[in-house]
């Protein structure tokens, strides 16, 4: 066993000891033993400028896992997930060669999604093994749900709470994190990164809304580049007014090079988003800035990165000028149905070059329980930056 493999070998001894020591005897854990599945069918196309070629991937994906609860507040989980392309690959996965389609991220792959022990007491939890993680709004460290691989992290997470009024504190240690690209990718710097990462996140419940403070510092091994630190602080609130809900975010975030970052990296995080609720329509606006200044952008690397910044994934690497994302959007119910609509105009956030615009559209529809159907489009037009996009979706997603 390698060095750097032993780390979870190491911490597992320690980890339990530790929920046992500091777990309450009367915790109960509200899940229950027995299987789950999750099972989504998916169309996607692209009609990207740059490709002669449209992409075309019809892709089904499957998790199987099994939850064992075997003592109060105790359980042990494992999820296998298998995606494959149906009707042939008409598509760039990144696995299969085939470059001369557009990309579209859902390579055919066998894994091992998940395998963990977890404890959850009345203050203290614990989850060891290979897990998703998610934290705040997922912009920092997320799972990528919207792929169909998903990103997970081999990690030991921990979660205290000090009660009513009090502070949540959580701390992840990250060993690995196993990207979208698929466990049989041919590219292994695409199928997983060794990582040093050690996550703080302090959020504190407040008269009018939550403040959380956090401070993220992630040794990534395989890619030294991505070595970075980032301390940050966000403020999460809503206030009612008569009829209406008034809401908003606050953040900023300041991100260095971090050890064994070969480049001297320096940059600013801001978020400034306002809502307004009335009865079943929200309304809201958005400045978002990923700094950059020329050789360097903010990075985050471990987001849910379609979630931001627009669905047709064109700044999935914040650029060198870095970028600047002011938006529009209204979403809400139309009977059973949910959509959503946003409007982004970027540009760069150094030397203030226009990057285009962008319209992303969506309609979910639940046909029974546990059962869905989406709809999705987005469209992109370029203006100096990449080129122009367009981008369908339509699945449908079964879970128990």
């Amino acid at each position: 066993m390698s060095h750097r493999d032993s780390y979870l070998a190491k911490w597992f001894p320690a980890a339990v000891l530790l929920c046992a020591l500091i777990g309450s005897a009367h915790a109960q854990s509200a899940a229950q033993s027995g299987p789950t599945l999750d099972l989504r069918v998916r169309h996607e196309q692209v009609d990207d400028a740059a490709f002669a070629r449209n992409a075309q991937a019809d892709t089904v994906r499957l998790r199987l896992g099994y939850r064992w609860v075997f003592a109060p507040g105790w359980q042990a989980y494992v999820e296998g997930a298998h995606v494959q392309a149906l009707f042939g690959a008409h598509y760039n996965s990144t696995a299969n060669g085939k470059t001369w389609y557009p990309t579209i991220v859902d390579p055919q792959s066998s894994q091992l999604n998940q395998a963990f022990v977890a404890y959850a007491g009345d203050a203290f939890a614990a989850t060891l093994g290979r897990q998703r993680l998610l934290l705040d709004n997922q912009r920092f460290f997320g799972n990528s749900g919207w792929r169909q691989n998903e990103q997970t992290f081999d990690a030991l997470s921990m979660r205290y709470s000090a009660g009513e009024g009090g502070p949540v504190v959580r701390y992840v240690f990250l060993d690995r994190v196993q990207r979208i690209n698929g466990h049989d990718n041919p590219d292994p710097l695409l199928r997983a990164w060794n990582l040093d990462g050690h996550l703080l996140n302090v959020s504190q419940t407040m008269p009018l809304g939550a403040l959380t403070g956090y401070g993220y510092w992630v040794r990534n091994n395989d890619m030294p580049t991505l070595s970075t630190r980032t301390l940050g602080a966000r403020w999460v609130a809503t206030q009612p007014l008569a009829e209406l809900k008034l809401g908003w975010t606050l953040e900023y975030a300041h991100q260095t090079d971090w050890r064994g970052n070969p480049q001297s990296l320096s940059a600013d995080y801001l978020l400034i988003e306002p809502s307004l609720s009335w009865k079943a329509v929200t309304f809201k606006a958005g400045w978002e800035v990923l700094g950059g200044n020329g050789r360097y952008g903010f990075g985050t690397p471990y987001a849910t990165l379609h979630a931001f910044n627009g669905w047709a994934d064109r700044f999935l690497t914040t650029p060198r000028n870095g970028l600047d994302d002011r938006y529009i959007g209204a979403s809400g119910k139309l009977g059973k149905a949910a959509w959503v609509t946003t409007w982004h105009r970027y540009r760069a956030d150094h030397g203030d070059q226009d990057y285009g615009r962008e319209l992303d559209v969506s309609l979910a529809y639940p046909l029974r329980p546990k059962l869905g159907l989406l709809l999705k489009f987005a469209d992109y037009r370029a203006k100096g930056f990449s080129n122009d996009a367009r981008k369908l979706w339509a699945s449908i997603e079964y879970a128990f």
